[in-house]
């Protein structure tokens, strides 16, 4: 199947585990055959929304995850997530470890880190490109704090988020308060925008691979890392943070 050749093309990490491919294209072949109204439908709205954008359209791209698929997370844990990745942004922005180290501590935030986030948080001198790697995740907190109503609305992926205002947010709440003035969308406005985002990736896969540029001014570093977000949001495969897959 074509879905199966342009697997790896999105992948995180450049080395994959046989069986975790082996994994995936399982799970993508029960995407293509899968049978879902719901699904269906959100398939054809996000490609109504692509051609609005002149974003090309894989018609070979299968269904996601419908409502009784998905996985529903807590607030609380969405919550701690957006957090950690606002925290770990700032850190490789270059906040001051002290810094860092204290808002942890404040926000109760050991717990919640990944093993690689770990490992960054506790490099006093982390390399550039760990840097550059982990300032992205601010993008990948903006969705988190759509996600819980912070942020009206996802706008077209062309330019970075908000950084002062996803700040701002923790900055001026505790964590209980950063937690109670949350509302968690419904899982319907979650796959909507992970259904979009995934065909939005392709789109940029695709021009990568043929030498093109990305189609209608689409930002490929926020795309991958709202895709990212987004197949957290819901489950994907069952993933943990540092082994998210974004396949297209």
């Amino acid at each position: 199947m074509k879905l199966l050749f342009i697997l790896l093309v999105a992948c995180i990490s450049v080395q994959v585990q046989s069986e975790d491919l082996s994994e995936r294209k399982e799970h993508i072949q029960k995407m293509e055959t899968k049978v879902s109204t719901l699904a269906a439908k959100r398939k054809l709205r996000s490609e109504d929304i692509l051609r609005k954008d002149r974003v090309p359209i894989n018609d070979y791209l299968p269904f996601i995850e419908d409502e009784s698929e998905a996985l529903v997370r807590t607030k609380e844990d969405v919550a701690k997530r957006a957090l950690v990745l606002l925290v770990i942004a700032v850190k490789a922005e270059g906040l001051e470890q002290e810094v860092v180290e204290r808002l942890i501590e404040t926000y109760e935030l050991k717990d919640a880190l990944s093993p690689d986030e770990v490992k960054f948080i506790n490099d006093n001198s982390p390399s550039q490109h760990d840097n550059t790697q982990f300032v992205w995740r601010y993008e990948a907190a903006w969705v988190l704090l759509w996600s819980l109503g912070y942020v009206d609305n996802l706008a077209y992926p062309k330019a970075i988020c908000d950084v002062p205002m996803a700040i701002a947010f923790m900055q001026k709440r505790n964590k209980e308060q950063f937690i109670a003035d949350a509302r968690l969308r419904p899982m319907s406005s979650i796959l909507d925008e992970a259904d979009v985002i995934y065909r939005y990736h392709w789109a940029v896969v695709d021009a990568r691979i043929n030498g093109k540029p990305s189609p209608s001014e689409l930002d490929s570093s926020v795309v991958l890392e709202r895709h990212y977000a987004l197949n957290w949001l819901i489950g994907y495969m069952g993933q943990e943070w540092d082994d998210i897959s974004t396949d297209t």
